[in-house]
């Protein structure tokens, strides 16, 4: 890999040491390079995925501003959630509604933030988003989805940054008429972490209430870096994406 960081500008992993990370939070080749070199020592050594999954890359339109597109909630953080949440509703058995309906919810879960900082009440507001604009969601991936599926994905959206020890009574009664979506898309957000630059921040998955095969967090790890990799190297978000996906799908 090759240095890429802003001269001048120290690295996420260095701010996020010393507690100063900004409001925005694009990748840099530096903080990168530790991810890859903080690799789990117990992780497959050549992950994949089983299945090509359905993955949503999200147009920067969808998002607040052009700048928390291109930052660590933004496109590429995204795409790459719907397609974990896909992954897992497929090996769950979930129905291809549920299974469509739930990668558009990881394609759009963070598209309301304001910043990359904790944006108290995202969730509800990309839910919000969602749901006014459902017809342009779905028209992207090219596939009609139920509307009650669409409903359920969008009750998960606004409430995926609750923890679940802080639902309300009226969120717990929402998450217990389709508990699938909201423990799926928790999952495939929490597995996405391991882009942030501190160990301590990477997937625990003992937070998570639906299990997770042993083939995804190492396969999650990889697409990070890979999709990482190639947008700091100048491909498009819909390259990197597709590339990375496209060399787990066949385990190389």
């Amino acid at each position: 890999m090759t240095d890429r960081t802003v001269p001048g500008r120290a690295c996420l992993q260095e701010l996020a040491s010393q507690r100063r990370l900004p409001a925005h939070q694009p990748m840099d080749q530096m903080t990168l390079q530790w991810i890859a070199d903080n690799r789990p020592v117990n992780f497959d050594a050549a992950p994949s995925f089983p299945r090509p999954g359905l993955m949503l890359v999200p147009a920067r339109s969808w998002f607040t501003t052009e700048r928390q597109a291109d930052s660590n909630h933004g496109i590429l953080h995204n795409a790459r959630v719907s397609l974990l949440a896909a992954l897992l509703a497929q090996e769950y058995g979930l129905e291809d509604d549920d299974v469509a309906a739930v990668c558009a919810a990881g394609a759009v879960h963070d598209c309301r933030r304001r910043d990359d900082r904790a944006d108290a009440g995202h969730g509800r507001r990309a839910a919000s988003w969602f749901l006014h604009h459902t017809d342009t969601v779905t028209g992207a991936m090219s596939r009609p989805v139920a509307a009650v599926a669409l409903h359920r994905a969008t009750e998960a959206i606004a409430v995926h940054d609750v923890p679940y020890g802080d639902f309300t009574a009226q969120q717990k009664r929402v998450y217990q008429a389709a508990p699938h979506l909201v423990d799926v898309l928790k999952a495939a957000d929490c597995l996405d972490r391991y882009r942030l630059p501190l160990q301590q921040w990477w997937p625990d998955l003992t937070r998570l209430r639906t299990p997770v095969p042993a083939w995804l967090p190492p396969a999650a790890f990889a697409l990070v870096v890979r999709s990482e990799q190639a947008a700091l190297d100048g491909a498009t978000h819909h390259d990197a994406l597709t590339t990375a996906r496209q060399s787990l799908a066949h385990g190389q």
